[in-house]
Order: structure tokens, then sequence, then C-alpha cells
């Protein structure tokens, strides 16, 4: 449920409201806008009668949420919401770039490629150190020293870094010494994860599932949040459907319904997506133009010889062409890289 107080509602009617709430068993989500402040009204509140919350003469009007998700609803906060990552801001007017390998493999590797794409003007450097694949053959990255050569990497070209978590026993080194931690698809309902990254302060971008519907997906945000942590980043990196000729199907709807649904950002993956390169360039610029607040972007100064996914992940050369279409793009729809 969501009640909108009258502008200019006094403080003393606000608390009336929200204790007589609480006196209920009701948790409260504040929100004050710049000339309204809204309740989101966090419980059962299929026993409220809205008669009588409507009555109260600094109440504009009185909402039952339909939806399951409540924290992440724009009911509650309609305002889009701005996530910092040192420094770094995903929401507003400039749509943020991240980029770099898929698998961090070596400190010369993982700097030279941060080198590179902050020269074509990512702001945040993306590598993985722990990685989830599907055979148990295939490189699983190079884990705690993976994030220390991130580490070296940021230290030298001064990008913020982000790298996928794996199990809740990694929490603390994340918290410490990654900016935005990344849920993969495949862990997008470890639900215990989920609860103990909510319990940080630390943004978390996370990913959908393979097969998650948008609603499941929101309600991944859901868990997050329910446990305190605001700082979600969503991220769309395509599907699996019958089709087999990509790796995934993109589903850039997933845009335009998520700004519809819920406040936070959304950003795009197209190298996942895809799953080959050439194909990253024309998803990247659809996404821009749909309305994505950010971009994923896999960059490798050798793809063919890559650990993991060379086949989608785009040569410096071609990445700095990439953004410099889509600064054009960007800025048709009034927004900037």
């Amino acid at each position: 449920m969501v009640i909108v107080f009258k502008p200019g509602a006094p403080e003393e009617a606000k608390t009336r409201v929200k204790n007589n709430l609480k006196n209920q068993g009701f948790q409260i989500n504040e929100i004050n806008g710049v000339n309204m402040t809204i309740f989101g009204i966090i419980g059962d509140t299929s026993s409220l009668d809205i008669n009588l919350l409507r009555v109260d003469d600094f109440v504009e009007k009185v909402m039952r949420v339909q939806e399951p998700f409540k924290r992440a609803n724009r009911m509650f906060h309609p305002e889009d919401s701005i996530i910092d990552v040192d420094g770094i801001k995903f929401g507003g007017q400039k749509i943020q770039v991240i980029a770099g390998p898929c698998s961090v493999e070596s400190m010369e590797q993982v700097t030279n490629v941060a080198k590179s794409v902050r020269e074509s003007g990512a702001t945040l450097l993306r590598g993985g150190a722990f990685k989830p694949r599907t055979s148990p053959y295939s490189f699983q990255g190079l884990k705690e020293l993976g994030i220390d050569y991130l580490k070296a990497a940021k230290a030298e070209t001064g990008l913020p870094i982000v790298t996928e978590i794996m199990s809740a026993d990694k929490i603390d080194r994340f918290v410490e010494d990654v900016d935005l931690i990344q849920v993969g698809a495949r862990n997008m309902q470890n639900f215990e994860l989920l609860k103990e990254l909510g319990k940080t302060s630390k943004p978390v971008l996370l990913k959908r599932g393979l097969s998650a519907t948008i609603e499941e997906w929101i309600m991944s945000a859901e868990y997050i949040m329910a446990g305190g942590n605001e700082n979600v980043i969503l991220c769309e990196r395509g599907i699996r459907t019958f089709e087999h000729y990509t790796r995934n199907t993109l589903d850039l709807s997933a845009i335009p319904v998520i700004k519809k649904l819920s406040y936070l950002p959304i950003i795009v993956d197209p190298s996942h997506a895809a799953g080959m390169w050439w194909m990253v360039e024309p998803l990247a610029k659809a996404a821009v133009a749909a309305g994505a607040d950010g971009l994923l972007i896999e960059v490798h100064n050798d793809p063919e010889h890559a650990l993991s996914d060379g086949a989608q992940s785009l040569k410096p050369e071609r990445f700095e062409k990439l953004m410099k279409e889509l600064h054009g793009i960007a800025k048709i729809i009034g927004r900037y890289l």
C-alpha cells in the first residue's frame, strides 16, 4: 500500500500516521520528494481500511500495490534512484559504460585492457576473478589473485572495478576491495547470497537469470533491498529461448518495462546476450536508444587466445569505434556518455 501526502503536509501529521501504522505492526518506507512525501507500507495490508486513511486532511491519496515486490516498486519511489559506485552515478542522464575482459588472466592483461577502455571513455572496469562455467573443465578464474590484479589495475587507471561473487563466504573480501559486486545470472535466485548482500551497503549489479521473468528478477532485487541495501542496479543479459543462433536472446523490452515497474537503474550486457562479437555493437546501440542507463561490454586485447568468451569480446579498436558511435545515439535521446 502507498500513502501520498498533500504538498506541505506538516511533520506532526505524517508522524501521527506513521506511528499509527507502526503500532499495527507495519514497516514504513518513507520517501521525501521535492513536492510530496510518500509512505510505502510493508506487510499484509488487507486488513487496513483505505477509506479511514483517506479521511485524514493531509492525505492526498491511498493506493494498494498489486505487485509482490514493494521496496523496488515505482509506486513506492516515483523518482528514479541514483546509485553511486565510487563516484560514478548510475541512473542519471549520463550513460555509464563498464568494459573489460571476461576473465582476469594476468596483471599485464587486465591493466592494459583497463588503460585502453578508459581512453575510449569507459567509466568502470569489469573482469571475472571467480568464473562460473558450464563445464567443470573450463578455466575457473584466478580467484583471490584475480581481485588483486583488478585492484592493481584500478590503482593505475582510477577505474572502479566490477567482478562477480559466487558465494556468501567471500562477501567480506568483496565489500572491502570491489566497488560494484556482480551477482551473475546463475545466482540470481541464490536467496541466501542475496540476503547476505542485503546486510551490506555495497552497490550490487544483479543480472537477470537465464529463464527468469521480469517479476522474478525484481523479486530477487527485493531480497537485497529487504535486508536494507537499496543500492541495486539491474542488468539485462539475454534470456534463454528456442533460438540457437545466438547465445541468448536479448530482451530489449525489459528496459521500458523495468522503467515502468521500478525506479532502479537498468543496464544491458550485449556481449553475453549475443555470444558473437559482431552482434555486440548493434545491440549496444539499440540498448542505448531504448533507454538503458549503462552497458556492460567485454573487451579483450587478444580474443583469439582468451581463456573465456573470446568469441564475444571486442578488440580495443572496435570498442573505441563503438563508443564514438554511441555518443551520437545518446545525444538524440537527450543523454550523454
